[in-house]
């Protein structure tokens, strides 16, 4: 199983954004440190709070800083972007990081910019189905292109510089929609299966895989489960109720401030109507899947959620740095990567057994 993080990024809108890109970027240095294997940054154009714009220059400042983690797109919004230019871009920075480019995309939605840029939101699945065939054909495909499409048109166009890694992987992002699970299984991508609103649920990935599954045989392909990445949110510390108190603050100030403001408030209510400022961090905690508490609580979690599932790719973590302070978010990682990571990479097993046979030896009195 690999393990990586979601930087959306949300930050404060009344920070510095200057301040803000450093910290996100220091995060992923930090992150490859302590052994995370992927990063994964957004891409939005308005609202105040998620305020990275161009995920492909992050990733480009990201690769010059880090070494052996893998940097995707998290995702590029299609239906804002000329398919060439999104194909020339992410080859060219697969190149400047020794192949360590993931191109994750999708249709996007946020409200804010689908008003910014005055688009059809209608025509959102047309639009990114179209620009993604071409990419794919571009990134994948020796020699000249032309298309005539209802959107964007291309005349005997190829890529100069192709790829550094063959084949080039590419992400779409998906809720379980059956148009999405339909692009995955055609296109044999990299499936990021989540809902961040309200975490992952063991079931609803169960049958979104076993979907994916039965599409991808309608198409001659079988899907592995290497694919496959689950994103959630997840805070630990010391003890469940520290954990809590650690990121209260933030973590209402993100949502009242932001989420609240987009209308989603309603996903939480208690009942029909009920005023934001009365909805509490607890009270959202319990409609959601996401994780908040310390490693073993983390560790049962992602147990159950394999063995229901019958077996994850991976697991994104959905930063919300600014969720708490930057030494407890540290924390929380620092916890995650010592005791989440090993079990399920079992690069501590070698470790438990020596010291089962410590304790063996000593109750047995065998030892010199």
């Amino acid at each position: 199983m690999k393990f990586g993080l979601f930087v959306m990024p949300c930050h404060d809108h009344r920070g510095n954004p200057t301040l803000a890109f450093e910290r996100d970027l220091n995060l992923i240095e930090f992150a490859e440190s302590i052994g995370f294997d992927e990063v994964f940054t957004g891409e939005h154009h308005s609202g105040g709070w998620e305020n990275i714009p161009a995920p492909d220059l992050f990733i480009s400042a990201a690769a010059q800083r880090t070494s052996r983690i893998r940097l995707g797109t998290g995702v590029i919004i299609l239906p804002y972007h000329d398919p060439f230019m999104v194909a020339e871009r992410m080859a060219f920075l697969d190149h400047l990081s020794h192949g360590r480019v993931i191109l994750g995309v999708g249709g996007g939605g946020l409200a804010t910019d689908v008003k910014l840029f005055d688009l059809d939101r209608t025509k959102f699945p047309a639009m990114t189905d179209e620009a993604l065939e071409l990419i794919l054909r571009l990134l994948r495909e020796d020699g000249p292109i032309t298309h005539e499409g209802e959107f964007w048109t291309l005349k005997d166009v190829e890529l100069q510089i192709k790829p550094y890694q063959d084949p080039f992987p590419v992400a779409y992002s998906s809720v379980g929609s059956p148009h999405s699970i339909d692009v995955i299984a055609k296109h044999d991508l990299l499936m990021l299966s989540g809902n961040f609103r309200q975490g992952v649920r063991a079931q609803e990935l169960r049958e979104t895989w076993g979907k994916v599954e039965a599409k991808a045989a309608e198409y001659g392909r079988v899907m592995s489960r290497d694919q496959w990445r689950a994103v959630n949110y997840v805070y630990l510390s010391d003890t469940p109720k520290r954990a809590l108190v650690e990121m209260e603050e933030g973590f209402r100030n993100e949502f009242q401030g932001y989420w609240f403001n987009l209308g989603w408030n309603d996903e939480y209510e208690e009942y029909k109507g009920q005023a934001p400022n009365e909805i509490t961090m607890e009270q959202i905690l319990r409609k959601t899947g996401w994780i908040v508490g310390d490693p073993d609580q983390c560790i049962r979690w992602l147990k159950e959620l394999e063995e229901q599932t019958g077996g994850l790719g991976g697991l994104i973590i959905t930063s919300s740095a600014d969720w708490a302070r930057r030494e407890d978010w540290y924390h929380s990682l620092e916890l995650f990567a010592k005791y989440v990571i090993p079990e399920f990479k079992r690069s501590n097993r070698g470790t438990k057994r020596a010291f089962n046979r410590l304790v063996q030896d000593k109750a047995a009195g065998t030892l010199p």
